[in-house]
């Protein structure tokens, strides 16, 4: 199977069920933005060490871009149509579990801290905020599923929380903000 096709020369691309629009659509706008938000995700796993907690962390940010991609194909849906994967509620709570979970061995904050640190960490970073990107291009879709809304809101507070357990875990210490910027 060639991966050219030439149908996009044009400036159009389709949705799922083959609807073709614009590629400035909000609906290709979003679903790339997750796209995007996806592969930071993956560069930052990739350069996780490979042993020990790493590997089980790898583990979990995999099944959340398992879950991403679906959220990317939900929003490629035309309104009034269904892809048989359906975000949940479940998918949600893993996020919030995970949050709290590697939360309980981080120092609460006191102040704001910069991203930065590792260069894993610095991904997921990025990553986060090219979530939050996702979740104001989605906002403009009519009829957009709640559960997407929310899954990228909370999408980014846990890559937030992942960037700061990995630099905890690889003994990297967080930029913070400094008052005094001269």
């Amino acid at each position: 199977m060639k991966i050219y096709t030439k149908t996009g020369d044009k400036g159009t691309t389709s949705l799922i069920f083959g609807e073709r629009v614009s590629k400035n659509d909000v609906r290709v706008d979003a679903y790339g933005t997750c796209d995007e938000a996806n592969s930071m995700i993956g560069f930052g796993v990739s350069l996780l060490p490979e042993e020990g907690w790493a590997k089980s962390a790898a583990a979990v940010l995999q099944r959340v871009q398992t879950v991403l991609f679906h959220v990317g194909a939900e929003l490629a849906t035309p309104a009034g149509k269904e892809v048989t994967w359906k975000l949940r509620e479940a998918d949600i709570r893993f996020l919030e579990e995970t949050i709290d979970e590697w939360q309980l061995g981080l120092k609460p904050l006191k102040q704001f801290i910069l991203p930065g640190g590792s260069q894993s960490a610095s991904a997921f970073h990025t990553a986060r905020t090219i979530a939050r990107r996702a979740e104001r291009t989605a906002v403009g879709i009519e009829g957009v599923n709640p559960l997407v809304l929310s899954y990228l809101n909370r999408l980014s507070d846990f890559l937030f929380i992942a960037a700061r357990y990995v630099n905890e875990q690889m003994k990297f210490k967080e930029p913070v903000l400094h008052e005094d910027h001269s």
